[in-house]
C-alpha cells in the first residue's frame, strides 16, 4: 500500500511540475507580445485574464497581480498606468523583494509587495501564521525553494526565511 501512496505523490508531483512548466511557457510568450508604455490594460487582459487582485498604485496607477502559486514559482505585478497603458511587468518573487520583508510589516504590505502565498498555516499553540511562496533560486526545477513570513497574532511579520522546496526532498 506504501508503494502506491508514493506512486500517486510522485505522479501529482510530475504533473503539478509538468503544469507550472506549460505555465511558465505561457508566461514566457504572452510577456514578451507585451511592452511596456506601448500595450495597453485591454493587450494585459487578453495575454493574462483577470488579475487575481489590483491594487491601488502611484499618481492613479492601478496594479494588477497575477499569480503563479502554488504550482508555479512566479507571481506578477503589473503596473497600469493612468493613461491605460502597461507601465512596467515584474516577477515579485525575487530575493530582492524579500530582502525587503522587515520585522513590524502588516500582512498587507506584505501581501500587495509579493502577491498571494502558495500557503498559509495558522499554529495556535506558537501563536503565528505562516505565509509561504515557493519560487526558484536558479534556473533548474530542482533550485525551487520557499520562502516563509512568519506573522504574529496581530498579522505583523516577526521573521523570514527560506528552506529547500519539501515537495522535492520527499519525491527524491
Amino acid at each position: 500500500m506504501r508503494g502506491l501512496t508514493d506512486a500517486v505523490r510522485h505522479g501529482f508531483l510530475i504533473a503539478l511540475l509538468a503544469g507550472a512548466s506549460l505555465l511558465v511557457a505561457c508566461d514566457v510568450k504572452n510577456i514578451s507580445e507585451l511592452e511596456e508604455g506601448v500595450s495597453t490594460e485591454a493587450d494585459v487582459r487578453e495575454r493574462f485574464g483577470a488579475p487575481e487582485a489590483v491594487w491601488e498604485g502611484e499618481d492613479g496607477a492601478q496594479i494588477y497581480e497575477y499569480n503563479r502559486q502554488p504550482a508555479g514559482h512566479v507571481n506578477y505585478m503589473i503596473t497600469i498606468g493612468p493613461d491605460g497603458r502597461m507601465a512596467a511587468l515584474r516577477q515579485v518573487l525575487t530575493e530582492r523583494n524579500f530582502a525587503r520583508v522587515l520585522p513590524g510589516m502588516a500582512m498587507e504590505e506584505v501581501r500587495r509587495m509579493l502577491g498571494k502565498p502558495m500557503k498559509i498555516t495558522t499554529y495556535e499553540l506558537k501563536r503565528e501564521t505562516h505565509y509561504d511562496w515557493r519560487y526558484l533560486q536558479g534556473s533548474n526545477q530542482s533550485d525551487s525553494k520557499v520562502f516563509t513570513v512568519v506573522f504574529d497574532p496581530d498579522l505583523r511579520v516577526i521573521n523570514t526565511m527560506s528552506v529547500p522546496d519539501p515537495d522535492l526532498e520527499r519525491n527524491r
